[in-house]
């Protein structure tokens, strides 16, 4: 190095320092693009720090006792927040996963690392419980039946924490001892305080299968433009299905709300970012005069003031009936009915009636994480139990199988039973030759689905259901 070199970096990192503002860009988050093209957004140095510092006191957070695990791509919002800026400010020692994290990997550093806080896309939550599921499969005889009943046990006991109560059920003690300690420390959570959730919709029965293991996912809401948090439940105070209430500082309006109280959420608070980058006609439709950030998500509140969303305005399905119809509702309805499905999309704007496309579970390839064609085991059981011996997708398309078909069928049927209108009942539905994924461009980063994408893959199946 040449001399006086030190000096001038000095000089220059001095320079550099001294020209930042708080309400200068500190970080930019390019969003999923599941809707379009991808925009900046730039969040200030007072967004970013002001909503770590309101985490933090929201979540009671103690100071230099904290321990979290990073495996998000840093360029995710929740990412930067849980592993960079919150660990900042409460001096928490965060580890780092290895680069196959969610190739695989992720669950040994989690037994290793043991975190107090620990946030989780659903699809984390899902092959976690996939893998628990298949373990149990190997339970025999009374350990069987002590895991079952134990089962029982804890989703009784959280549901009674969700509805106010602090007394535990009967034989809360033993089932502890016997299932629910010994699932935690298989998966590394047995002093993780907040399991949270959130980026994409998750499904009731992941929430209530871990809350029978006395793993209560914990719903977050938010997004990019509001440096990520905005809503959160607590081990002391959650909905299933709500995704909870509003941090200290924010405030939250729903905006032209119909007859049921539903309308679009809109944010408030320094949390709020900036703008678009070079997008000035994108910033306009997002952020109002008044500083209220239009989040696009359909919402309602409860009496406790828990939030719940109820559907996307750019994903509303508006049918030739003019009939309105939120499609995730729907989809999570086909998905709990049929537990063989992996991935749903409505379909039916500006349609006489509502079809569907459905993926099947299947394995996914280690290196490329590409959708395999072997049917996941809990897709074959399903198809054993429905006479079928099938074990790929291709077997079930190619042959027509009709025992699988016949039980897809029926669980369209009790699906469209649970609707709350003719208008949410689907008429036609379609098995795809293979599931969704981040490779294959059907999923954003976060897993939201790319909706025009998929329509435009399998335009000429999604015609051939209106097709007179």
């Amino acid at each position: 190095m040449a001399m006086g070199a030190g000096a001038e970096c000095v000089d220059a990192l001095e320079a550099r320092i001294k020209a930042q503002a708080p309400n200068k860009c500190c970080t930019l988050i390019y969003t999923s693009g599941t809707t379009g093209n991808p925009k900046g957004v730039m969040l200030s140095h007072d967004n970013m720090t002001w909503t770590a510092n309101v985490a933090g006191q929201t979540a009671k957070l103690l100071y230099g006792e904290e321990v979290a695990l990073s495996y998000l791509p840093l360029s995710h919002i929740a990412a930067q927040m849980l592993d960079i800026y919150m660990p900042l400010f409460y001096g928490a020692v965060c580890y780092f996963a290895q680069p196959d994290a969610l190739k695989g990997s992720l669950l040994a550093t989690l037994k290793e690392v043991r975190p107090t806080l620990f946030f989780g896309v659903p699809r984390v939550w899902e092959k976690f419980q996939e893998g628990l599921i298949k373990m149990g499969r190997q339970n025999t005889g009374m350990k069987k039946k002590v895991a079952a009943w134990a089962k029982g046990v804890g989703l009784k006991g959280n549901m009674a924490i969700m509805n106010g109560r602090t007394s535990k059920p009967f034989g809360w003690t033993v089932a502890n001892a016997m299932v629910f300690k010994k699932v935690q420390q298989g998966l590394g959570l047995d002093r993780c305080k907040y399991c949270l959730t959130g980026a994409a919709p998750i499904t009731r029965e992941t929430l209530d299968f871990f809350m029978s293991l006395n793993i209560p996912l914990l719903e977050l809401y938010g997004m990019s433009e509001s440096c990520g948090p905005h809503t959160i439940s607590f081990p002391w105070k959650y909905n299933v299905t709500s995704v909870g209430v509003e941090f200290l500082g924010v405030s939250t309006k729903l905006a032209n709300p119909d007859k049921d109280g539903e309308g679009e959420i809109c944010m408030g608070g320094r949390h709020v970012f900036m703008g678009y980058l070079n997008m000035e006609d994108k910033t306009r439709e997002t952020l109002d005069e008044d500083g209220w950030l239009h989040t696009g998500d359909i919402g309602r509140r409860d009496k406790n003031g828990f939030l719940y969303i109820t559907g996307r305005i750019k994903e509303l399905i508006i049918t030739a009936g003019g009939e309105n119809v939120a499609p995730v509702p729907v989809e999570d309805i086909v998905k709990e009915e049929l537990p063989i499905v992996s991935n749903c999309m409505l379909i039916g704007d500006k349609k006489k009636f509502l079809s569907i496309l459905l993926t099947l579970k299947t394995e996914v390839d280690s290196d490329t994480m590409l959708p395999l064609d072997q049917l996941t085991l809990e897709a074959q059981d399903w198809c054993r139990q429905r006479g079928s011996k099938a074990t790929t997708v291709s077997e079930i398309l190619d042959s027509k199988d009709e025992a699988v078909l016949r039980g897809i069928q029926e669980g369209i049927d009790r699906s469209n039973a649970r609707s709350t209108s003719r208008a949410q009942k689907m008429q036609k539905w379609s098995i795809l030759p293979k599931d969704f994924s981040i490779p294959g461009d059907e999923l954003g980063p976060t897993l939201k689905l790319k909706r025009p994408v998929v329509a435009n893959l399998y335009k000429s199946t999604i015609e051939a259901f209106y097709v007179e």
